[in-house]
C-alpha cells in the first residue's frame, strides 16, 4: 500500500467517526425521556437525567410542604425527594413498582434531588412530534407541548430551570 492510499485510508476513517460521532450526539439531542406524572406525560432532555432508580427508603423532614417526600440516602449521598406529581398539582404518587426516582444531573446545579413520577414511559424522538402553540401562562421550567400523530399530547420541561424555580426551592411549610 502506498503511502498516499495510507493517507487517504487514514482521513477517511477520521472523517467516517467525526460523521458518526455528530450523528450519534444529534440523535442524542433530538431524543427525550418520557415520564408519567399526575395525568400529563413528561419529556426531559437526557442531559437533564443523572439516573433513573427504583425509589430507596425516604426519610420524612417535619415542617415541609407535602410534596417534598423527605431525603434519601443514595451512595453515601443526601439526595431531596420530591413528589413531581404533588408539586404540580395532582393527586401523591403511589410508590408502588412503576414509580421512579429521577435524580437530577449535575448540569442542574449543585443539588442533590430526585423527582419521583409515575413510572417512566422510554425514549421519544422530537423529530417524531409536533410541536404545538399553547397559549396558557406556564411556568418559567416549561420549554414547549408536542403531539404525537394520535393526539396525545407531552410537555417538555427544563430541570435546570425547575431546579432553580423559587416554588420548587422553597420546601419549607
Amino acid at each position: 500500500m502506498t503511502r498516499a492510499a495510507r493517507l487517504d485510508l487514514r482521513s477517511f476513517q477520521q472523517e467516517l467517526a467525526t460523521r458518526l460521532a455528530a450523528k450519534t450526539a444529534a440523535q442524542v439531542e433530538s431524543s427525550r425521556l418520557g415520564l408519567a406524572s399526575g395525568s400529563e406525560r413528561w419529556l426531559i432532555r437526557l442531559s437533564d437525567a443523572g439516573e433513573v432508580i427504583a425509589v430507596p427508603p425516604i426519610v420524612p423532614v417535619p415542617l415541609t410542604k407535602p410534596w417534598f417526600l423527605g431525603l434519601a440516602n443514595i451512595r453515601g449521598n443526601l439526595f431531596s425527594v420530591i413528589d413531581f406529581p404533588q408539586f404540580l398539582g395532582f393527586p401523591p404518587v403511589v410508590l408502588g413498582n412503576l414509580a421512579r426516582l429521577l435524580l437530577l444531573s449535575a448540569r442542574t446545579g449543585e443539588q442533590h434531588a430526585g423527582v419521583v413520577v409515575q413510572r417512566v414511559l422510554g425514549l421519544r424522538n422530537l423529530a417524531q412530534l409536533t410541536a404545538v402553540e399553547d397559549d396558557t401562562v406556564q411556568p418559567a421550567w416549561h420549554v414547549r407541548r408536542w403531539a404525537e400523530a394520535d393526539g396525545s399530547t407531552w410537555r417538555e420541561i427544563d430541570l435546570g430551570k425547575l431546579a432553580r424555580d423559587p416554588a420548587f426551592l422553597q420546601v419549607g411549610a
